[in-house]
């Protein structure tokens, strides 16, 4: 039976095994005028009646469009447009009345919330997802826009189930497993958690994520074994932990760490280890594919392509590299997505069948193991093909985070600037000389920017285009003093 228990105050809530769902969602959406042929557009935080109106959206057989709450309303009500969403459930109310007919994420739950406490699930039904499974834009995310403007990915509901199960199968929850993810439900990362749970007939921790002194101390309390975040939460973690060792001990229960959403640097890895005596388990996936490679609790070392998943690096030919060799990451999948809504609407355009490009850096090992750089861009300095993101992961082995950014100078061609996270605040020419023991002399920065701390999104990554800005605009700074 599904279930509910909501502590009061505490923001958080555990849903303990969603392997079925309470029908009165269902029956509330389809009151609402949602029909099974719509598009529903999510636009809400991770709470529990986001979880039961997300599971009786697809119980319906509705399509899901997610959208960050971190997006501007304005941000939000173009996305539902642009998606062709036929409803746009919010909750908070901060929404005007637009093209897209509006529902109140709460109104919807009301009914069937006990608050505080148990909520014993009463008119249960199973959960089936059989007909969602068979649509075929079951599932409408939007890109990153790291290459370009954001696109509309549509994916199927058969590729969506197919990867939660093969992903289950490579990190083999049990019954007994509570899964405490401490990302937004609201992009593919957190969402294949839910589904994963679902799917396990696990537990699923719902914690206040921005707050990681409160969901550390949540971990322990409801017996969290597998923790989910980006490499930012880790690193400010990490930090935390540092100022309040006694918060280790609460998460003794935990048995899987798991990093996901950007590159997991050596520092970090190291780091963890040695503070919390377990490693990170790696994990790489992109909105348009679903999960593509997992490290396994068995073999943390090892971040290999999930079962009948086939992955490639190669160079700018297209022609495979050897092992430890970087370049970009291709991939083959029956998970593939089923292509990109035009922006006039419409059908997706149908995908070229072969392999996938993801416009990603990495490198394959001896054993098959992948590790992702970061994102594929390169340039020529001095002679040499440099990849921006391979440069940032060799200067983090002087043992903070680095983020490089390449700045075009009419007078000399490409420059680099180094953006450094330290909060010791050490000088630019100290850094300068740390870098030199790791770099070749061509591989050098022009230019070093050193930071507290770097500014994070509201999905937990880095943000990379406000540090692009900031290096551009040291570099602008400097050139003209």
């Amino acid at each position: 039976m599904s279930r509910l228990d909501a502590a009061a105050g505490s923001a958080t809530a555990l849903l303990a095994r969603p392997g079925s769902e309470d029908s009165a969602t269902a029956a509330a959406l389809s009151a609402a005028g949602v029909r099974p042929h719509h598009r529903v557009a999510l636009y809400a935080d991770n709470s529990a009646a986001y979880l039961r109106v997300l599971l009786g959206l697809m119980h319906l057989s509705a399509g899901i469009v997610l959208i960050d709450r971190g997006r501007s309303a304005r941000s939000a009500e173009h996305t539902a447009v642009q998606a062709g969403a036929d409803w746009l459930i919010q909750d908070s109310g901060s929404l005007p009345d637009g093209p897209v007919p509006l529902l109140d994420l709460d109104t919807l739950t009301a009914d069937h919330d006990a608050g505080p406490g148990r909520w014993d699930g009463r008119g249960n039904a199973p959960l089936g997802l059989d007909a969602w499974e068979r649509r075929g834009d079951a599932l409408i995310t939007c890109s990153s826009g790291s290459t370009g403007e954001p696109k509309m990915i549509v994916r199927s509901g058969a590729s969506v189930l197919a990867n939660t199960r093969r992903s289950a199968r490579r990190m083999g929850y049990r019954e007994s497993d509570v899964l405490a993810p401490l990302l937004p439900f609201s992009h593919q990362y957190g969402f294949s958690l839910v589904l994963l749970a679902w799917m396990a007939r696990c537990s699923l921790l719902l914690t206040p994520y921005r707050r990681l002194d409160r969901a550390l101390r949540l971990l322990g309390e409801h017996g969290a074994t597998a923790v989910d975040a980006t490499p930012s939460t880790y690193r400010s973690m990490l930090r935390l932990l540092d100022r309040r060792p006694d918060l280790v001990r609460r998460t003794h229960p935990v048995r899987m760490w798991c990093v996901g959403g950007a590159p997991l640097d050596d520092r970090l890895a190291l780091d963890f280890r040695t503070a919390m005596g377990a490693p990170l388990l790696d994990g790489y996936g992109t909105s348009e594919l679903g999960n593509i490679a997992l490290a396994a609790p068995e073999d943390p070392e090892l971040c290999l392509p999930l079962d009948g998943v086939e992955v490639a690096v190669r160079d700018e030919r297209g022609r495979d590299l050897p092992a430890g060799r970087p370049g970009e990451v291709w991939v083959r999948t029956p998970d593939v997505m089923s292509g990109y809504l035009p922006a006039g609407g419409g059908p997706p355009a149908p995908l070229e069948p072969g392999d996938y490009r993801t416009h990603d850096l990495g490198v394959l090992d001896g054993r098959g193991s992948l590790r992702v750089l970061g994102r594929m861009s390169a340039l020529t300095r001095h002679g040499y093909t440099l990849y921006p993101a391979h440069l940032a992961r060799k200067a983090e082995q002087c043992g903070r985070p680095v983020h490089v950014v390449p700045v075009e100078d009419e007078r000399g061609g490409a420059r680099l600037v180094y953006l450094v996270e330290d909060p010791g605040r050490g000088s630019s020419s100290a850094w300068h000389t740390r870098f030199a023991q790791v770099l070749e002399h061509y591989e050098l920065p022009n230019q070093i920017v050193v930071m507290d701390s770097f500014p994070v999104t509201g999905k937990g990554k880095t943000d990379l285009p406000s540090l692009e800005e900031r290096a551009r605009r040291e570099f602008d700074q400097g050139r003209r003093a």
